[in-house]
């Protein structure tokens, strides 16, 4: 029989170290940490094979006393909380004062600081089985230097999961890349073998800012981004977003921070992957780097070892604001220039005309004076019992797509503005049937040029290239439009607009679908019924763990209803919303729409070309065409006379 023993400091500090030290990365990011919380403006990072043989951390912070340096490199010592209150509302990046004695359990450690009212520095470091402090004089200016080498020496077993030394370093470096960017004010120094990576001097104004982000991300960033910077209901949401047509393949360009520390949050993923929902490809992700400010206390930090996760308290206040600003501030971007958004080469142009907007209006970044948003600037936030924010969870859904009618000429080339026939999509069947020309159906209008007075932003139509594409002519330059994606989007949008502005058609079940659920689910579903009424569900409890879908939308009646609930419900309990239930109906309206749209080798007359424009105009106008897949393409005159000196 085994007895009950205490363990060794040594072996308690290397077992604590698995939570907090896994490679690397993680020691650099628990150092760096400490140095900002010691109001470091400088941080000096010098590695060596990606970090596993030596860490060299200097900065000229505020450096520790020599009185507390034997207490440093104990567990549980920190001098950033002291009692619960402190706790609850956490302001620094580290508060669990395990970081120091974790990483010098498994490593060769030793610390020197000169702390700002001492005259002579002092160096420490952890020896012998029992971790007991040595402490020495030594030589140093003000702040602290941490130097780690061998990491994992005297545990072979962690050691040989590490993976290569590109492999390492590059983890590395993305945890330096993200405490750049939650510290503009902060300097860093990152060196690797002796050759230097990142020299990012500290930041006093917005062009640094952007110069610090295009040094990180890459200028293709800056090119094509959004600035964001709102408040509402003790909430300030400011920082970068991506335009749609600027998206990757893999979450790899998301940085999100909460009172300057970044986390990953499935609340807060879930409310930009809503927000940028309908415009981007399936299987895309949205680029953005933001920052939220909010009261300490209501956000729990203090949930995971290495702090990568937070809790609101009030998670749908932060969701539905989150989603609101970040989806209108998608929707404000107008075509207001000759320019496109993405591509652009003139940017005096784009300036001037950009510069008329309005100041709450999303810009493109290179358009935005160096002036126009305070980055740096501390807000003092104040409580606000009214939530302004939209809701995402299908409350706001207030209709059903019920025989959506387009005009044939419209649909099919533009041929005749006074076609006699209209289409009529039957919701159920899908078939569509030829009927009298309905009154409340408007075909395009086909305005003259000679009633324009000035170029409008996507200019006059010239001609129609392979079928596909429509050139025009702006006062700027050339203008490339393809033409299906064009129409197939504004057949989309007035899809849409009739499915919100029609009354929801249902149909009763004539055998009622019954769901297994568990006890917690069905409680779900009847606190909020509400969510499936607004899209035509009747959804009902029946009993401790059955709920029973009594009535459906017509839209959605030929789908898979049962695993669509039992989704939604999954939802909700994760997020607290859910968008299940309009993303279905978007995605049936937008293959409908694709059906619907005009074909490629469709010869269309110069009429026909400017009247698609036009409409092409109002959609965008309208907030709703921002989508993932461009439909046109901005040429100026300098891009001109650089094809045509190539062609020669």
């Amino acid at each position: 029989m085994k007895r009950i023993h205490l363990l060794s400091p040594r072996l308690a500090n290397q077992i604590a170290a698995g939570e907090v030290v896994e490679r690397p990365a993680s020691v650099v990011k628990e150092l760096l940490e400490n140095s900002l919380d010691a109001g470091a403006s400088q941080l000096d990072i010098d590695v060596e094979q990606g970090g596993v043989r030596r860490i060299k951390i200097r900065d000229n912070g505020a450096g520790i006393v020599k009185d507390d340096l034997s207490l440093a490199l104990s567990r549980h010592a920190t001098s950033k909380i002291v009692t619960l209150d402190d706790l609850e509302a956490v302001s620094t990046l580290g508060f669990r004062g395990e970081a120091l004695a974790s990483i010098s359990s498994v490593s060769r450690m030793h610390l020197t600081s000169l702390a700002e009212d001492e005259s002579e520095a002092w160096r420490v470091e952890a020896e012998g089985k029992e971790m007991a402090a040595a402490i020495r004089p030594a030589s140093h200016p003000q702040g602290t230097t941490i130097d780690v080498r061998d990491l994992f020496f005297n545990t072979p077993a962690r050691r040989k999961f590490l993976r290569t030394e590109k492999t390492e370093f590059s983890h590395l470096e993305e945890v330096v890349k993200r405490l750049a960017l939650s510290r503009y004010e902060t300097g860093f120094r990152l060196s690797h073998n002796g050759k230097q990576v990142y020299d990012l001097r500290p930041v006093t104004d917005q062009l640094h800012a952007e110069h610090r982000l295009a040094t990180l991300l890459g200028k293709k960033f800056i090119e094509n981004a959004l600035t964001l910077d709102v408040e509402a209901a003790g909430l300030r949401l400011w920082g970068w977003i991506g335009l749609p047509t600027f998206s990757r393949s893999q979450a790899d360009l998301q940085y999100f921070f909460v009172n300057g520390r970044v986390v990953k949050d499935k609340l807060v993923a879930h409310a930009v992957r809503q927000a940028y929902r309908d415009v981007l490809y399936n299987g895309r992700h949205p680029t953005f780097v933001l920052y939220l400010e909010l009261d300490p206390s209501t956000v729990d930090v203090n949930v995971h070892p290495t702090k990568h996760e937070v809790r609101f308290r009030d998670g749908r206040l932060v969701h539905d604001f989150l989603f609101s600003r970040i989806h209108k501030a998608i929707a404000d971007v107008r075509p207001e220039s000759e320019a496109a958004p993405t591509g652009v080469t003139d940017y005096q142009n784009e300036a001037a005309v950009n510069s008329q907007l309005s100041e709450q209006s999303a810009l493109p970044l290179a358009n935005r004076p160096s002036s126009g948003m305070d980055w740096m600037r501390q807000t003092d936030f104040q409580k606000s019992s009214q939530n302004n924010a939209q809701n995402p969870s299908g409350d706001s859904i207030r209709s059903q797509l019920n025989g959506i009618q387009r005009f044939s000429g419209y649909a099919e080339g533009f041929t005749s503005s006074s076609s006699p026939f209209v289409e009529q999509i039957d919701p159920e069947t899908g078939e569509v049937t030829q009927v009298a020309t309905a009154s409340s159906v408007t075909p395009f209008d086909h305005v003259a040029e000679k009633d324009y007075q000035k170029v409008p932003p996507l200019g006059y139509a010239v001609a129609q290239i392979h079928g596909v594409y429509i050139l025009s002519e702006s006062e700027q330059g050339l203008i490339v439009v393809d033409m299906h994606a064009a129409h197939e989007r504004i057949v989309y949008e007035r899809m849409k607009n009739a499915f919100y502005e029609k009354s929801i058609a249902t149909q009763p079940l004539l055998v009622p679908i019954n769901i297994s659920v568990s006890q917690s689910e069905a409680d779900l579903v009847e606190e909020s019924g509400h969510v499936f009424e607004a899209f035509g569900f009747q959804v009902e409890r029946t009993g401790l763990e059955s709920v029973m879908v009594r009535e459906v939308p017509i839209i959605l009646i030929r789908g898979d209803v049962e695993n669509l609930v039992r989704d939604v419900i999954s939802d909700l309990s994760t997020n607290g919303v859910s968008d299940l239930l309009e993303s279905r109906a978007n995605e049936l309206m937008a293959s409908m729409a694709c059906h619907g749209a005009v074909r490629a080798n469709r010869k269309l007359t110069i009429e026909e070309m400017n009247s698609l424009l036009r409409d092409m105009e109002i959609t965008e106008r309208s907030g709703q065409c921002n989508h993932g897949r461009p439909t046109w393409a901005y040429l100026s005159m300098s891009d001109l006379d650089k094809l045509f000196l190539r062609g020669r």
